[in-house]
């Protein structure tokens, strides 16, 4: 059977919509845990699947967090056996990074919902359902990455050019959270109490949003997400 394993840093920013999409196309699913479960052990074949998930550290911030050494080596692994990697958030970060793009601080911190602006060939990939639904993204960010060589952009916002990237059929970087299932936001908003009350971010209005939004990201997402892991069939 086919495996999506999902490296994890946090333990409410989970694969959320996406569980289900991968039981849908038959992916036995499991978490290695950050800074807990070795990965030294882990050789992913060419039908299974490497996700990238999201945490509040940076993706180069290797000094106060050794593993995430081992995350690049197994990310550069994957990329040589051709495994397909979607990154999430620091996901997306730690992708471009073993893909040799700069990663750094961003000009400003993104919290909340908000659209993205479609490329020509983000209208042309799975994120086109995002422009058709007319649906917002759950961003949560600090950082942001340079283009890797080679790769499109896909999805920009004001504050972040580089929203999303794609490097052929099998790779694919999101800076925003489209996997986030909004009945379980209440998990986000206290995980991150200290950063929300750091940025001075109304909670209340935070959570408002998440309610509104929930119905249409929940369909939106799943689309994206299950049109991108379609495209990885045989």
């Amino acid at each position: 059977m086919k495996r999506a394993v999902a490296l994890r840093h946090l333990a409410f920013e989970d694969l959320g919509l996406l569980t289900d999409v991968l039981s849908a196309e038959q992916y036995e699913v499991s978490y290695r845990e950050a800074g807990v479960d070795g990965l030294c052990d882990l050789r992913l074949a060419p039908e299974d699947l490497l996700v990238v998930l999201g945490g509040p550290i940076s993706a180069c911030d290797d000094r106060r967090y050794p593993f995430l050494i081992e995350e690049l080596r197994l990310i550069e692994q994957s990329l040589r056996r051709d495994v397909p990697v979607l990154g999430i958030c620091l996901g997306a970060q730690l992708l471009a990074r073993a893909l040799g793009a700069r990663v750094y601080a961003g000009s400003a911190k993104e919290i909340g919902f908000a659209p993205v602006t479609l490329t020509a060939d983000g209208r042309a990939s799975c994120l086109a359902i995002l422009e058709r639904e007319a649906s917002p993204a759950l961003h949560w960010h600090g950082d942001t990455f340079d283009l890797p060589a080679g790769s499109h952009r896909l999805a920009s916002t004001d504050i972040t050019p580089n929203q999303a990237f794609g490097l052929g059929a099998r790779l694919l970087g999101l800076q925003f959270h489209l996997e986030a299932d909004l009945s379980r936001f209440e998990r986000w908003l206290i995980g991150h109490t200290g950063e929300l009350a750091a940025e001075g971010i109304d909670v209340g209005r935070l959570r408002a949003d998440g309610c509104r939004h929930a119905a249409l990201l929940t369909r939106s997402g799943r689309a994206v997400l299950g049109s991108w892991i379609g495209h990885l069939r045989p």
